[in-house]
């Protein structure tokens, strides 16, 4: 039986790393914060965005079988003019930089529940075991081998299972949008938005659908035509791995609504805090398991916020690059990810609060999601690059409503300030 899970589970494709990787440290203290400061009443937010993710990160993946090129590549070659694509890398590389930091800040302090090391020896640990791995491994034994330290994550659903809930307001909530027009709840509102659409994801899984067919045809030794079963398989690999992501954040905005926010905790300042509401089902191993969630997940997000930051920046110049290549066939492009993580590490220097840090990562995602879903959606319906592949009326209706939902949130951040 556990032969064929893993059989199983080694069959999934960048859909799922690319979910699993969206419950990054950010996200799981998004999450964690919603539920303990509003309890429920933030839990239609993950019911309502799986629609709108999966189908924007399914326009992404389309873009990569189709065209062979990710993002930053196709707008290359559509839109030639530096003004546009240098101050879009520049943003991009910035956002996965922060992330980076706030993740290795998140990191070191969930370890250090378990080990009582100063977080910036911790830290530095995890930046040269990141480096490595991703100069020397292919990504795929990384994703391969640390998806499976992403199981802590089914903690907080058996948690929501196990703990004392209120079903009716578990159902009403879920169904029922509840907010205030205030500055605290549509900060939020942005920051849950940004963690779960996040803007670095649609450049990850465009390129890593390039790679995956790269290395398809190089195994089979010819160019391989684009079907629609490809295409749908893709598709469901795509749903598959966002409904996981949602799942995961529903029951991290629950657990915290029911342990946290009904025990009085309303601000979520340290790793022990959040680790807290694991506690009705693991007892004393809640630090372990929780310090697990953020290191597997940290592992997994941080490689491909570097990897993406790296595929924008190569394929704007030219660079050769790939996950697939050695060091010495694309310096550049590894040098590019070294940076981004170095730098990401520094901001540990800086003594911030790792879970405000991880938060404001999430609303700056947030407040950058419009402009590159408007990008998507452009490239997913130019007929000159996806020919007879371009979206479907369903997927255009959804991602106009994730466009137009995060346009909004990201007004009224503006305007409450």
């Amino acid at each position: 039986m556990v032969a064929k899970i893993k059989k199983i589970f080694s069959k999934f494709g960048p859909g799922i790393i690319t979910g699993a990787s969206d419950d990054d440290p950010s996200g799981i203290a998004t999450y964690s914060i919603a539920g303990a400061s509003q309890g429920y009443s933030l839990l239609w937010t993950a019911f309502l965005t799986f629609p709108l993710m999966a189908a924007i990160q399914e326009m992404c993946a389309r873009i990569g079988v189709v065209t062979e090129k990710g993002l930053a590549g196709n707008l290359k070659a559509k839109y030639k003019s530096p003004l546009l694509l240098l101050p879009l890398a520049a943003g991009i590389v910035i956002a996965q930089t922060i992330n980076i930091g706030a993740d290795l800040a998140g990191m070191a302090e969930a370890t250090k529940l378990l080990l009582p090391v100063n977080t910036l020896l911790i830290a530095s640990v995890y930046t040269v075991l990141i480096i490595i791995l991703m100069v020397y491994f292919p990504y795929k034994f990384i994703a391969q081998n640390l998806k499976w330290l992403t199981f802590a994550l089914f903690a907080y659903i058996a948690c929501a299972l196990v703990t004392k809930q209120n079903w009716p307001q578990i159902i009403q909530h879920t169904f029922l949008p509840d907010f205030t027009l205030t500055k605290e709840s549509i900060t939020l509102i942005v920051a849950i938005l940004g963690t779960t659409i996040s803007p670095y994801l649609f450049f990850w899984q465009t390129s890593a659908e390039v790679e995956e067919r790269k290395e398809l045809e190089k195994t089979k030794h010819k160019k391989i035509i684009v079907t629609k079963h490809e295409l749908k398989m893709v598709a469901e690999d795509v749903n598959l791995g966002m409904f996981f992501s949602n799942l995961v954040m529903f029951a991290i905005i629950a657990t915290s609504a029911s342990t946290l926010f009904a025990a009085g905790i309303r601000e979520i300042e340290t790793a022990a805090q959040a680790a807290e509401a694991l506690e009705p089902i693991a007892g004393s191993a809640a630090s372990l398991l929780f310090t697990l969630g953020i290191v597997g997940t940290g592992l997994l997000a941080i490689p491909v916020l570097a990897g993406s930051a790296a595929y924008v920046v190569a394929e704007i110049f030219g660079w050769k690059e790939g996950l697939d290549k050695s060091f010495r066939q694309a310096k550049a492009f590894y040098i590019v990810i070294t940076a981004s993580t170095l730098v990401g590490f520094a901001m540990n220097l800086m003594n911030i609060n790792p879970f405000k840090a991880l938060f404001y990562t999430a609303v700056i995602y947030g407040l950058m999601a419009p402009i590159l879903i408007g990008i998507v959606m452009i490239l997913a319906n130019n007929k000159n690059l996806m020919g007879n592949k371009t979206n479907g009326r369903t997927t255009n209706i959804l991602g106009g409503i994730t466009f137009a939902l995060m346009s909004a949130a990201a007004v009224g951040f503006f305007l409450t300030l």
